[in-house]
């Protein structure tokens, strides 16, 4: 046997194990949790985000507030990081209160220009059709993921279990406060769901709720990053998930 065979039966064998191991996510699965931003869209695809970050930093400088973020702060992409630095200083101030209502309001802007996730409409409205149910989990607002997913004309998949972002910012993932309010509220055991997620606070919020989890990545740093975090499960592409959940049918 020589060692391209070799390598040509391991790189065979990676590839069944991993669909096996998607197959048994799938088939387990009674109540899928769905993070919002990546899985089910790019919600800032055509309203940067970094924009937002540095308007939420320009805001707090003009009222005198500036020292409230350090530089690495100000410099960020995020604008989670900006309204996760003010609330660390100021938590549940009347601050933090406006400044989460600003970034509600970008984000309903995005909204409007956020491109799907290829595979992502099919696949909820398939798994609907097949009698799991699914919910959201989520650091945006709920009136965001709310008015996407109207656009879309997927309410109707989630509706009501749509958990976003509160006033309690402690409460953002990788808290697991939303994924519990979900299976609380859901009647389901972790062990009977599965997350999707993009992110490490996806993977560790679902590791804290004992729910299995599925990374999507839509590029090689998002993969290491899951990678790095614990996560095992990861596809690039939700067209996997969508056969697999099709198998079902």
């Amino acid at each position: 046997m020589t060692s391209e065979t070799t390598q040509t039966e391991l790189v065979t064998s990676d590839t069944e194990n991993k669909a096996e191991n998607l197959r048994d996510l799938v088939t387990r699965a009674r109540v899928v949790l769905w993070d919002f931003d990546g899985p089910i869209c790019s919600l800032f695809s055509g309203h940067s985000a970094a924009k937002v970050a540095t308007e939420l930093v320009d805001w707090l400088e003009s009222r005198g507030l500036r020292g409230l973020v350090t530089d690495g702060e100000r410099l960020t992409l995020d604008p989670h990081v900006v309204l996760r630095a003010v609330d660390a200083r100021h938590p549940g101030s009347d601050l933090v209160a406006e400044l989460e209502e600003r970034l509600t309001k970008e984000e309903l802007r995005a909204a409007s220009s956020a491109m799907p996730t290829a595979y992502a409409d099919p696949l909820i409205r398939t798994w609907t059709a097949v009698g799991s149910r699914l919910a959201i989990t989520t650091n945006n607002s709920p009136r965001v993921v709310r008015k996407y997913l109207a656009g879309r004309g997927l309410v109707s998949c989630f509706t009501p279990h749509i958990y976003g972002r509160t006033h309690d910012l402690h409460h953002l993932k990788p808290h697991p406060h939303c994924l519990n309010r979900a299976l609380n509220a859901m009647g389901a055991a972790p062990a009977d769901a599965l997350m999707i997620g993009d992110t490490p606070s996806d993977y560790l919020a679902a590791h804290s709720a004992g729910v299995p989890f599925l990374g999507y990545a839509r590029n090689e740093r998002k993969a290491r990053l899951l990678r790095e975090a614990g996560a095992v499960s990861i596809v690039g592409s939700l067209w996997s998930v969508l056969s697999t959940v099709r198998e079902r049918v």
